[in-house]
């Protein structure tokens, strides 16, 4: 008996080393821990029950039936993040690159399997050369059975990506499918095909870190929802974030403790919105100063910078935040926006968290290249986000409402439930000016009459009160009371029921 234990803790240090000793420190010297501290740093300490330590592949091309590692160069399991249940997979790129061959594939489709059936989220630490190629096909079936996993869970449980190492070709289309993508600066990039390839083909010079690094993926392609100093940072910022979302789409978000009174009154926010309407304030003032203890987890923060989205608490209860910033192209919606926000908002749909949205927004941003790029179409895709949401939606206009934008940033007529203006909203179809103009067109050449003209539009429009005349506007608030009323509205609302129309799928505008 002693001797078939020691056999078997022999077999779980082998195991354990994953590439050898002499790998591990390549890893430690490129500044990345390993497959397996990264686990470690990731879940609750002594939480994670591993799966398949064992496994190996069954290739036996190019000599391959003489190099068989344990674990076959992924680490599945599950384990616990502040006492609840997550399952993960994180590759060791120690072993054969971390590369993707059959049973590496299986491992994971594993636990993703566990993790739909018991409900509970999937996060994948991935740091890989990409497909196996002394497997070919082989490695390549085992990345699609990864992606139909992929796209059924979906909406049913949150699934969470960490590219820590390179990520290339197909590797890239799991994690692309997941609902967040955190990067780590300088020792992580995904792309489709690298810079040699680029190179040959259309000639262009270009490194890994320009082409797919994390400051390409946050700020310009907006494929990352965020990117970290390191490993350690990357990690424990997944660990908040799970703070946030509800373990699948059957459960509510988590609630937590708070200390933070939901009746504070902030008297710094009745001088935020400036006395000139065009001076720029910065939203997240107002956010933070709403928030449960000024605690606001921001999403895609680097990109299209003119609209925010986040997570806060209120009353210890998740709220997503969709917010126009002042500060960026004077808040405009366009069609980076317009994308990050209706992404955020479907996701915070499919997980039962209500979304909180901050208004001033003086419309669409015009141009050639916005119309050329099918801005139509894009801000669709907000609008068809807020209609379709049957969440709980509060939305307080602190400024700026103008034309179709006012519309698409969650107005009463896409079902909000709440609708809260500031005394210093204007909600018009366009500003004074621009509206005086077309007006009274014939009075172009008078400037006395044309700036009389916009005085009575303004006196007439900008201003919350028609809107509220017409019921559009449940009430006018004081500014300092914000949080307040905003947690008592997502408090009665907390039974809130509705349901769309039955249908196998919407056919939202891509």
């Amino acid at each position: 008996m002693k001797d078939i234990l020691a056999e078997l803790e022999g077999r779980r240090e082998t195991a354990r080393l994953g590439g050898g000793q002499k790998r591990i420190d390549a890893q430690h010297a490129r500044g990345k821990l390993t497959a397996r501290e990264r686990v470690e740093l990731l879940l609750d300490e002594d939480s994670f029950e591993e799966f398949d330590m064992f496994i190996s592949h069954r290739c036996t091309d190019f000599g391959m039936e003489n190099n068989k590692p344990a674990g076959d160069g992924v680490i599945t399991g599950w384990g616990t993040i502040n006492g609840r249940q997550v399952y993960l997979f994180s590759q060791d790129f120690t072993v054969l690159g971390g590369s993707v061959s059959a049973t590496h594939a299986q491992k994971i489709c594993k636990i993703m399997d566990m993790a739909m059936q018991n409900g509970a989220p999937v996060i994948g630490l991935n740091d890989s050369g990409g497909a196996r190629i002394q497997e070919g096909v082989d490695a390549l079936a085992g990345y699609a059975e990864i992606f139909q996993r992929n796209v059924m869970a979906s909406g049913v449980i949150p699934q969470i990506s960490v590219i820590m190492g390179p990520c290339a070709g197909g590797a890239v289309y799991s994690p692309a499918m997941t609902d967040f993508i955190f990067m780590v600066k300088d020792s992580s990039y995904m792309f489709v095909t690298g810079p040699d390839v680029v190179k040959t083909v259309t000639n262009e010079q270009v490194t890994a870190e320009e082409l797919g690094g994390a400051t390409t993926h946050t700020r310009k392609s907006s494929v990352a929802d965020g990117a970290f100093e390191n490993d350690v940072e990357a990690l424990a910022e997944v660990r908040r974030l799970i703070d946030f979302l509800p373990l699948n789409n059957r459960e509510k978000p988590p609630v937590r403790p708070f200390f933070d009174n939901p009746a504070r009154i902030e008297t710094s926010l009745d001088t935020l919105v400036p006395e000139n309407a065009n001076t720029p304030y910065d939203m997240k003032e107002l956010i933070t100063k709403t928030a449960d203890e000024g605690d606001f987890y921001e999403i895609q923060e680097e990109f299209a910078k003119n609209i925010i989205t986040g997570f806060i608490r209120l009353e210890g209860q998740t709220v997503g935040v969709v917010a126009n910033q002042p500060m960026v192209l004077a808040g405009c919606l366009d069609i980076d926006s317009s994308r990050k926000a209706a992404r955020f908002v479907r996701f915070c749909d499919a997980f039962e968290i209500p979304i909180l949205t901050f208004v001033d927004v003086p419309g669409f941003l015009p141009g050639t290249s916005q119309e050329f790029g099918g801005v139509i179409k894009h801000g669709a895709k907000l609008l068809f986000a807020y209609g379709e949401a049957t969440v709980p939606k509060v939305t307080v206009i602190t400024r700026k409402a103008y034309g179709g934008a006012y519309d698409v940033m969650a107005s009463k007529h896409l079902r909000g439930d709440f609708n809260y203006a500031w005394p210093t909203a204007e909600i018009a179809v366009m500003g004074a000016k621009g509206a005086t103009e077309i007006i009274h067109r014939a009075d172009l050449n008078d400037p006395e009459k044309i700036a009389a003209h916009a005085k009575d539009y303004e006196d007439r429009f900008a201003n919350p009160f028609v809107a509220a005349e017409r019921g559009f506007i449940d009430e006018v608030i004081q500014p300092h009371s914000t949080r307040r009323r905003v947690a008592r509205a997502f408090a009665s609302l907390r039974n809130k029921k509705l349901q769309n129309p039955w249908k196998k799928h919407d056919n939202i505008p891509l």
